[in-house]
């Protein structure tokens, strides 16, 4: 936010002050609800460079009274609050909306390449509503640092392979009488999940008659009695097959994964995800061993007496990275793919996006990679996230009760479709207000997933989310339709509204200057939230500014203000606002209807 006065303030003040720094470090807020002025400069932070606190603020006020932008100057202890002249005000914010947009960027000194890792998902069943959040925590995270200028590498590691893929293998074999998603008419991945439930009940029924035959057995649970059944047996000797390059086995694995894949394709272009490179745990999953080796000779890793090898890390505990037969863990292949990804894409940050269950297991990973010697591994960071829960409990693949990814996206199109038709939109041509559904009902699924703080374990209402009032996702697309419908009324009636011909001067009332205070907190808004990894940050603003909007749009008439001049620069105010919005909205991965 580059507002005159501010630039020519810290100027001032680095002339006055010797130890003024050359960056600006005035901190900046909207003027508290209740108290007059625009803006509260908080002068606590650059107490330390002139004095103390109160010769800041009194410094402060004494240059401003002068400066030709400013209205009016109230000090209240070590704040200044600063009244700013309505031409001024607009003038460096909504007035000059593209210098706004572009001011998110951030200097090229500080742009890094960043390489995110989401999704993750397993091509044994169909993606679910935990993915989801992951999936628009990862591709929001990515569109947002984009967006402040750097470069983003989007990753995807797709588990398929280990014992959990051939349960579906196995239970195809035995009940899927050679059906294929063309004959069945189901999604790929949906047809693949379906076997995995069948998989899990068949075993469950074998466990169950294995108990009963066998009371001793019942305090086992079923993992502890998984190969003491024949299922378990067989699905085992799958998976050693497998690992073996079985014919047989290898191109079931492979029928099955494509039709896996060919599904997650649908799920994630509906999502608008593209990954620049996805990674197979089938062509990873011995990475990892080599390094373990060369880590052991290092000393970093030592051999218990049993011959596992482990990493005493201290606090975090004993990791063992391979068992005693040499096989790896699931953390060998993380260490493997960790530096596979670094000599792939030489990034300055890498990021994983993965459920707070798997903290330790990352503090434990970023650790060994510093022990390891990598000159890079202090730039690793878990981008941990709470659980997704709705109203009827938490999800379970195993039983089948997970909550569909794709059945609730069809869900959100649906409610949105029917909300657009209670709206007036029965005539709406059958494809656009299909169209519109879907933009808005995935709009509010992202929105309410991404309003909260990632690590918040959240409980996901869908009609909840979907309503046109509150803090939702179509509030904020329903002012930016709203102001089209405006821009669309004024072009029928001819009015001219480019800002360059707006006296902004004009728009004084406290609604717009509040407007106005608000779009001008834009691209830190941006900046904050890239730094902090987290767009609840950005989701919040967004409210605000659609809520001040509303406000502004309540109290001054656009097409019905007093005079033509006022008329046009309302508008002007309002499609610079209209712009913020979408770009925010965008840069959520969030597209806007035209109209609702």
């Amino acid at each position: 936010m580059e507002y005159q006065f501010v630039v020519d303030l810290e100027n001032f003040l680095r002339d006055k002050f010797e130890k003024y720094p050359a960056e600006p470090a005035l901190a900046v807020e909207a003027c508290p609800a209740g108290m007059t002025g625009d803006f509260a400069l908080n002068c606590f932070r650059i107490g330390r460079f002139c004095g103390n606190p109160m010769q800041a603020a009194a410094a402060v006020a004494e240059f401003l009274k002068g400066h030709p932008d400013v209205e009016g100057v109230e000090v209240v202890k070590a704040f200044v609050n600063v009244t700013v002249k309505a031409g001024a005000l607009h003038r460096d914010s909504v007035a000059a909306v593209e210098r706004l947009l572009e001011a998110a960027k951030l200097p090229e000194a500080q742009r890094k390449r960043i390489l995110i890792e989401f999704s993750a998902p397993n091509t044994n069943k169909p993606q679910h509503l935990g993915h989801v959040r992951n999936n628009t925590l990862g591709m929001s995270l990515a569109s947002l640092l984009k967006r402040v200028g750097h470069d983003v590498i989007e990753i995807n590691l797709v588990n398929d392979r280990g014992i959990h893929i051939c349960k579906s293998m196995i239970a195809y074999q035995r009940f899927g009488n050679g059906c294929t998603p063309e004959s069945t008419g189901m999604k790929g991945d949906h047809l693949v999940g379906k076997f995995y439930v069948e998989y899990n009940k068949a075993l469950s029924e074998e466990i169950k008659a294995l108990k009963a035959a066998r009371p001793e057995l019942a305090d086992k649970d079923s993992e502890e009695l998984f190969l003491e059944t024949e299922l378990g047996r067989a699905t085992q000797k799958m998976l050693q097959d497998w690992e073996a390059g079985d014919p047989a086995v290898r191109e079931l694995w492979k029928m099955m994964n494509g039709w896996v894949f060919a599904g997650f394709a649908q799920t994630y272009e509906r999502m608008g995800i593209h990954f620049d490179h996805t990674y197979l745990e089938s062509e990873t999953y011995l990475l990892g061993k080599d390094i373990v080796a060369a880590g052991l000779e290092k000393g970093v890793f030592a051999k218990r007496e049993d011959g596992a090898v482990f990493c005493d890390l201290g606090k975090l505990g004993k990791k063992v990275v391979l068992r005693s037969d040499g096989t790896s863990v699931y953390i060998t292949q993380d260490i493997g793919t960790t530096l596979k990804k670094f000599e792939d894409y030489h990034p300055e940050s890498m990021v994983w996006v993965v459920g707070d269950e798997q903290n330790l297991h990352f503090q434990m990973l970023f650790e060994i990679m510093k022990r390891l010697g990598y000159p890079w591994a202090d730039q690793l960071y878990h981008l941990s996230y709470g659980m997704v829960n709705l109203p009827t409990g938490k999800m379970k693949s195993r039983e089948g009760t997970v909550v569909d990814a794709d059945d609730l996206f069809d869900e959100m199109a649906k409610l949105a479709t029917d909300a657009c038709k209670e709206r007036g939109g029965e005539e709406l041509d059958p494809a656009e207000l299909a169209e519109r559904g879907e933009i808005i009902g995935l709009g509010a699924l992202k929105f309410m997933l991404l309003k909260f703080n990632p690590k918040t374990t959240i409980m996901f209402d869908p009609a909840a989310s979907l309503k046109f009032e509150g803090d939702t996702g179509p509030y904020i697309q329903y002012a930016a339709a709203r102001i089209n419908s405006i821009e669309r009324k004024a072009a029928e009636r001819g009015i001219d509204f480019s800002s360059a011909k707006v006296d902004w001067a004009l728009l004084a009332h406290p609604a717009e200057k509040a407007l106005a205070v608000t779009a001008g907190f834009y691209p830190a808004v941006l900046k904050l939230a890239a730094e902090r990894r987290d767009c609840s940050g950005l989701a919040e603003y967004l409210l605000n500014l659609a809520k001040a909007f509303n406000r502004f749009y309540r109290e001054c008439p656009v097409l019905a203000a007093e005079t033509p001049e006022l008329v046009a620069g309302r508008l002007a105010m309002a499609d610079a606002v209209r712009t913020i919005i979408v770009d925010g909205l965008a840069t959520l991965t969030i597209k806007v209807p035209q109209a609702m």
